[in-house]
C-alpha cells in the first residue's frame, strides 16, 4: 500500500470520526436538552443518555432541571402606614416547560433577571396593602403566600414553576433603625427617671417615719429617765432621812468631815486659804469632840447648814432652814 492510500485512508478515518463526535451528545441526569434544527426546536429529550443529531445542521441546548435558587438585591418598600421597609428576599424555582423556556428567556441567567423584576414588582404590590406589624408579625406568612401565588402565575408563561419565595429580613431603614432605637432609648430613661422619682418618695416617707419614731422613743426614754431618776433621788433622800434618824451625832460628824475635806482641800487653782477664828464655831471638832457631836455638823463657809431628819427640831442656834 502506496503512502498515498495511507493518508488518504488516515484523512478518511479523521473525517468520521469528526461525524461521529459532532453527531452524539450526552444528556446527564440534571439536564434537559432541546434538539434545535436550525433555530426551531425538533425534539425535547428528558431523559440522560447518549443521543444522535445531525451535525452541522442540529444544535443542542441544555437545561438545568434541577430546583435554583434566586437571591434577590436589597429594595424598599412603603406599607400602608407610610412606613419605608427594607425587604431582602430570595425565591426556589425550576423549570418546567423546557421549550417556552428557551423562547421566552433562552437561559438561567435571562430567567434570573426576568423573575427577579417579577418578584420585586409583585413585593412592593402586596406590601404595600399592609402595615409594619402586619409584615413582621401578623400577617407574615398569609402575605409570603400571596406574593408566592401572583409571582408563580406570572412564572408560568416562563415554563418555570416557583416553589417558594421568602422574605429573609424585614428592617427599617438604618436612619429609621436609629431613630426608633434613640425613641425607645428616651423612653426607658423616662420610665428609669419615673421609678427613682417613685423609690426617692418612698424613701423620704420611710425616713419621714423613722425620724418621727426616733422623736418618740426618745421623748418616752426621757420620760422614763425623768422618772426613774426623781424616784431615785426619792428613795435615796428617804434612805438618808432615815439614816441620821438613826444616829444624829455620827451623821453630824459624818458631814463635818464632809465640809472639812471641801473647805480644806486643794482645788484645781491651788491650795484653799481661809482666815477664821479658832473658836469658830466651823472647827469645833478640833476643840472637843465629845461635845461637838452633840450639836449639828459644822456646815462648810459659804455651802447650806445640814437640815435634820424628818421628825425631829433644828438645835438651838441653828440658822433656819431655807
Amino acid at each position: 500500500m502506496s503512502s498515498t492510500t495511507k493518508t488518504a485512508g488516515a484523512i478518511a478515518l479523521l473525517i468520521i470520526l469528526v461525524l461521529v463526535y459532532a453527531s452524539t451528545f450526552i444528556v446527564q441526569q440534571t439536564q434537559i436538552a432541546l434538539v434545535l434544527r436550525f433555530g426551531a426546536v425538533r425534539d425535547t429529550i428528558l431523559e440522560p443518555g447518549l443521543y444522535l443529531k445531525v451535525p452541522l445542521v442540529e444544535t443542542v441546548v441544555r437545561i438545568d432541571k434541577r430546583v435554583l435558587d434566586l437571591n434577590l438585591p436589597e429594595q424598599e418598600v412603603i406599607g400602608s402606614d407610610q412606613k419605608r421597609l427594607v425587604i431582602d428576599a430570595f425565591t426556589r424555582y425550576r423549570v418546567t416547560d423546557p421549550v417556552r423556556f428557551y423562547q421566552t428567556v433562552s437561559n438561567v441567567a435571562g430567567a434570573n433577571l426576568r423573575l427577579a423584576n417579577i418578584i420585586n414588582s409583585t413585593t412592593r404590590q402586596v406590601l404595600a396593602d399592609a402595615t409594619f406589624s402586619d409584615i413582621v408579625r401578623t400577617r407574615r406568612e398569609e402575605l409570603i403566600q400571596r406574593i408566592r401565588n401572583e409571582v408563580n402565575q406570572q412564572a408560568n408563561g416562563l415554563g418555570l414553576a416557583v416553589l417558594d419565595v421568602r422574605l429573609r429580613r424585614v428592617d427599617l431603614p438604618q436612619q429609621n433603625s436609629e431613630a426608633v432605637y434613640q425613641r425607645m432609648q428616651t423612653e426607658r430613661q423616662r420610665e428609669a427617671a419615673d421609678i427613682r422619682a417613685q423609690g426617692s418618695e418612698i424613701a423620704q416617707g420611710i425616713r419621714a417615719r423613722a425620724d418621727r419614731d426616733v422623736t418618740v422613743i426618745k421623748a418616752d426614754a426621757s420620760q422614763k429617765a425623768e422618772t426613774l431618776r426623781g424616784q431615785g433621788d426619792a428613795e435615796s433622800n428617804k434612805i438618808v432621812a432615815e439614816a441620821y434618824g438613826r444616829d444624829p451625832s455620827f451623821f453630824a460628824f459624818f458631814r463635818s468631815m464632809q465640809a472639812y475635806e471641801t473647805a480644806l482641800g486643794a482645788t484645781a487653782s491651788g491650795p484653799t486659804r481661809l482666815v477664821l477664828s479658832p473658836d469658830s464655831d466651823f472647827f469645833r471638832y478640833f476643840a472637843n469632840p465629845t461635845q461637838a457631836g452633840q450639836q449639828p455638823a459644822p456646815s462648810a463657809p459659804g455651802a447650806p447648814p445640814a437640815q435634820p431628819a424628818p421628825g425631829q427640831q433644828a438645835p438651838a442656834g441653828a440658822p433656819p432652814s431655807p
